[in-house]
């Protein structure tokens, strides 16, 4: 079993946001290497910490690590998205705090058999959890050239879309495409020599964009943000922390338009949807990592953490 050691991000400015209670529940929606839930718990007396993760190898190494804690722990296999059926089924009506770290875990990334780098050579996977059946092999061999290109675009930003999924469809009726470093090869051919010499690597955007798509990750972030207010109790904090521009555009529409309430036209005179705020803005703007943080993990530099509270 690999060594779960992910560093945390950001972890100071999650405990102070989310106000921890020593009697109060709290989940945290992606375990990891349990960096966040390790504070957490540490401060729990009479409360509770329930640690979700999609991927079986994060539970079994992140156990150990909250062994100290674990007659105030409850673990579970889950998509973070399942918030109603994790509660549910813990008999919980509502917590006091979630948590949501949507970056990959840095073992995933440094793992080469998960094949999420596009450093080393390793099958294409991808899934976090290995048990879903959707693997980047067929996203990469058996999808249409159109969608290729939809989520390159969509999820990488990537602007040599057309070219790289092009260039994909054509080495793949060759012989399917197996592994990472293949992929690699594959997109350096399609890219014009100045794309080469930028200072990111060229198949970036193109493995977060198949990475999303094997995970389903845009849908799951938009049904946990539609599942977890409704599940905090009043004063309750939602803290989520995002690493690319997609994921932090749909916490900061779902996190504004909770902290409005109406959604009538702005021509009606008076509200008919009755709807009201259900959160108030802890964060204007989103928090970033300080100097300190980012001189010891580089990974940080993309992350940004937003927070909201019940009313």
């Amino acid at each position: 079993m690999m060594e779960f050691s992910h560093r945390s991000v950001l972890l100071n400015e999650c405990i102070e946001a989310l106000a921890i209670r020593p009697d109060g529940i709290y989940l945290d929606g992606t375990l990891g290497g349990a960096g966040h839930s390790a504070q957490i718990a540490a401060r729990l007396t009479t409360g509770r910490l329930i640690g979700v993760d999609r991927d079986q190898v994060a539970l079994a190494a992140t156990a150990q690590r909250l062994a100290p804690y674990m007659d105030k722990v409850s673990l579970v296999h889950s998509n973070f998205k399942e918030i109603d059926s994790i509660l549910d089924g813990l008999g919980i009506d509502r917590v006091d705090g979630m948590l949501f770290d949507l970056g990959v875990s840095s073992p995933q990334l440094d793992e080469a058999e998960r094949g999420f780098s596009y450093m080393a050579d390793a099958p294409l996977d991808m899934r976090m959890d290995r048990g879903d059946a959707l693997t980047a092999f067929t996203v990469v061999n058996d999808w249409p050239e159109d969608e290729l290109r939809r989520i390159l675009y969509e999820f990488g930003e990537e602007r040599y879309a057309p070219r790289i999924a092009a260039a994909i469809v054509r080495r793949r009726q060759e012989k399917p495409i197996e592994t990472t470093l293949e992929l690699v090869d594959v997109i350096r051919s399609a890219m014009p020599a100045q794309a080469l010499r930028e200072k990111q690597h060229p198949a970036k955007r193109s493995f977060q964009a198949i990475r999303i798509a094997v995970n389903d990750e845009l849908a799951a972030v938009d049904q946990m943000l539609q599942a977890a207010i409704p599940r905090l109790n009043k004063g309750g904090r939602l803290a989520v922390i995002t690493f690319h521009s997609l994921e932090d555009r749909i916490v900061k529409n779902a996190m504004a338009q909770a902290a409005k309430g109406c959604t009538c036209p702005p021509e009606f005179p008076v509200c008919v949807c009755g709807k009201t705020p259900q959160v108030r803005l802890i964060t204007k703007k989103p928090i970033t990592a300080g100097e300190a943080e980012l001189a010891g993990n580089p990974r940080a530099r993309s992350a940004k953490l937003r927070v909201c509270e019940k009313r």
